[in-house]
């Protein structure tokens, strides 16, 4: 019993500490929402398991981002990532802060340091050139997930 005991209280004591790591940290999320309708819009959506659009102009280019937050990289169903954002989120690679920020400011430089791979290739053209807009737009994306 001592032992449960002791698991279960580690378990709640370390709980904080995994949902921190996907939380957003510096970000505006005012400011992520300009971000968003300024660079993002014209190929993402946000829009819940309802089809509601919540921001973007129905766009299809990218994924849907609603529910970004802790989820598995390259996982949208019926959406076409490249092999290595595929393969980091079968490895277990989540979508957080330090992911979500490095991914958007050099999409293929990022998926090619992370994998090792100097071949590795990401679809997404665009890049967001602040790192502070970048640390906004996950702000404001994590206002559409339930961590």
């Amino acid at each position: 019993m001592k032992k449960f005991t002791l698991a279960a209280a580690l378990a709640i004591l370390a709980a904080p500490a995994f949902a921190q790591d996907l939380a957003p940290t510096i970000g505006d999320a005012a400011n992520g929402e300009e971000q968003f309708n300024r660079q993002c819009v014209a190929c993402h959506i946000v829009a819940d398991a309802d089809g509601n659009v919540l921001a973007g102009r129905n766009s299809r280019t990218g994924p849907n981002q609603y529910g970004l937050v802790g989820r598995a990289l390259g996982s949208v169903e019926d959406f076409n990532y490249s092999d290595g954002l595929v393969a980091l989120g079968e490895a277990g690679e989540v979508w957080n802060e330090e992911n979500f920020v490095g991914y958007v400011q050099d999409p293929t430089g990022w998926l090619r340091e992370k994998l090792e791979d100097r071949r590795a290739r990401g679809k997404m053209a665009y890049q967001v050139r602040s790192e502070q807009d970048a640390y906004d737009l996950y702000a404001y994306l994590a206002t559409f997930s339930d961590m």
